[in-house]
């Protein structure tokens, strides 16, 4: 299902506000990355077409690609049947993962 931005709240969090999100390369669907967003940065994503993330370690937002240039460029954002996972297609600009590989499960 396509999560629209009137369906943020409608997601499935965790006690900590929060929902993994696996990003995926939309056209060789690549496996790139594993993170959590919660409804905040789902929002920002949504609005901004690019990805943004809640750090678990910082406590804070992080868009990716901020500060490295390897910026996600949002295809499409789509939940599982129970409405608790992401699944975020995107066109990477550069790698990844922070230490230089394309994705993170090299």
């Amino acid at each position: 299902m396509i999560v629209e931005p009137g369906d943020i709240n409608d997601l499935k969090y965790n006690a900590d506000g929060l929902i993994p999100a696996i990003v995926q390369d939309r056209e060789n669907l690549e496996v790139l990355m594993l993170a959590y967003m919660n409804a905040e940065s789902l929002r920002i994503t949504l609005e901004e077409g690019r990805t943004c993330f809640w750090s678990r370690s910082r406590r804070v937002l992080w868009r990716k690609g901020e500060t490295s240039g390897h910026i996600q460029r949002i295809h499409s954002v789509a939940t599982d049947c129970d409405r608790d996972t992401l699944l975020i297609q995107v066109d990477q600009e550069g790698v990844a993962c922070h230490t230089g590989a394309r994705s993170c499960f090299d």
